[in-house]
């Protein structure tokens, strides 16, 4: 949340009495703030009697004189930012979007079915290398997964083959509209968006997105935190300053009737919680995170996680899944590698989460799957269902869901989606969220959760 600046001509105008005004803060932007908020105090103090006449601030705002202060506030509090009263929470979802179309058949390998072998020859993970999963249904994982053996053989991972959403798109960003949304019809608002309105207000990281933007999902009025990281959190002063820039912020939008005014004061509560974080002794992960952007991302969530602070859902995006060539083998080539991070990422994430991992589940999906058949570039195309894991507090080990062999592959060659997406979702949400079934209702319109088996009674 960097400091603002404003035109010379503006600046000039802030405070008449005090021309040396940059001397008030470390830097232009935080002097002219500071002087905004004297400035503000000084007018307020002098239309106050005036105004005792039925005036209020909302008229106030509407009548103009607000509009310098609205026109600030936008450029220190960004949309991404809103927050609400602390609540009891029943656990942290952490949602992580594998961008690209991840290939599922690669991940969840149904290596008892003949097909796979025929229609892959070159890229295809025999029986004989992979990670024991779910024998029984005729599935094992991708051997780079094997860090997460551990938490296989506590039975805390679950996985669903064959899911999609009911759109047969093979455009990227249609189908991670569709999804993101929890609908094909005309819903704005994000499906996880949904699920903070149904579960009610919560702490200030309620809804945390790492890594800078707001992912489709969380988009709508519950709003979320958007952070690259807990260190980015912080406004570039010291102590001494921010304390002083923090109490000129809360003069200028104390008892201000405007959207601004309450992002303002949140904000400020946002920077005081990450900062209580980065100071105490739960910033320090338990364990060695594998270097890169997914592993940080993790690193963050836990210790948000372990701190307290109240996250109820966790989004992070994963890119890079779009395997058109060159997927290689199961022991090098770009799958080998991306499920290798991953795999190390959240076996890193789910050991430095100790105990609050019981109360805390993951869910990785993508956009779609990939086609049964490898291409002349040794990589796979657009397809349609995919797969999905479950990891971490109340999950159900194994495989679950439909699944009826490659031979029943689409006309296009797909493996299809006998798994919506919505019922894998939902029945994760109504666990560690605690959704009803009418509150599931308002978060998939027009579709009725029928759970997969992915969580545990």
């Amino acid at each position: 949340m960097p400091t603002t600046t404003l035109p010379d001509d503006v600046l000039r105008t802030l405070h008449p009495d005090c021309p040396d005004w940059e001397r008030l803060g470390p830097s232009r932007g935080d002097a002219a703030l500071r002087a905004v908020a004297e400035a503000q105090r000084v007018a307020e103090e002098e239309r106050t009697q005036a105004w005792s006449g039925g005036f209020n601030r909302r008229t106030f705002l509407a009548g103009g004189i607000g509009v310098g202060v609205a026109a600030l506030g936008s450029q220190l509090v960004t949309s991404r930012v809103s927050y609400a009263a602390a609540a009891e929470r029943t656990g942290t979802l952490v949602v992580l979007f594998l961008r690209g179309g991840m290939d599922g058949l690669s991940l969840l390998v149904p290596a008892a079915d003949p097909l796979l072998v025929k229609e892959r020859p070159h890229i295809a993970v025999r029986a004989g290398a992979l990670l024991d999963f779910d024998a029984a249904r005729g599935f094992g994982l991708h051997p780079a997964m094997k860090p997460l053996a551990p938490l296989i053989a506590k039975g805390r991972v679950a996985a669903v083959p064959a899911v999609s959403t009911p759109d047969l798109t093979r455009s990227h960003f249609q189908a991670q509209d569709c999804l993101e949304r929890g609908s094909s019809g005309s819903l704005t608002t994000g499906w996880l968006d949904r699920v903070l309105e149904a579960s009610g207000p919560g702490t200030t990281f309620r809804a945390v997105a790492v890594g800078g933007t707001t992912p489709r999902s969380l988009q709508g009025p519950a709003n979320a935190i958007a952070m690259r990281s807990i260190d980015a959190l912080k406004l570039p002063v010291d102590d001494r300053e921010m304390r002083a820039t923090s109490a000129a912020l809360r003069a200028l939008y104390t008892g201000l009737d405007h959207p601004v005014a309450e992002q303002a004061d949140l904000a400020l509560e946002a920077l005081a919680t990450a900062k209580r974080i980065r100071g105490s002794a739960t910033a320090k992960p338990a364990t060695t995170y594998p270097k890169g952007n997914l592993g940080d991302a993790l690193k963050d969530v836990a210790a948000l996680i372990r701190s307290g602070a109240g996250v109820r859902v966790a989004c992070i995006d994963v890119g890079g899944w779009d395997t058109h060539t060159g997927m290689g083998t199961p022991d090098s080539g770009d799958m080998q590698r991306h499920l290798g991070d991953l795999a190390a990422a959240l076996a890193a994430f789910t050991d430095d989460l100790g105990e609050a991992l019981d109360t805390t589940t993951i869910v990785t999906m993508s956009e779609f799957g990939r086609r049964v058949e490898e291409n002349a570039s040794g990589g796979t195309d657009h397809g349609h269902g995919g797969a999905v894991l479950v990891i971490g507090g109340g999950v159900a080990g194994g495989v679950h869901g439909t699944w009826r062999g490659l031979g029943q592959r689409t006309s296009l060659g797909d493996v299809p989606g006998w798994n919506d997406y919505r019922d894998v979702l939902g029945e994760v949400v109504g666990t560690r969220v605690g959704l009803s079934a009418g509150q599931l209702g308002r978060v998939f319109p027009r579709w009725k959760v029928k759970p997969v088996g992915v969580m545990a009674a």
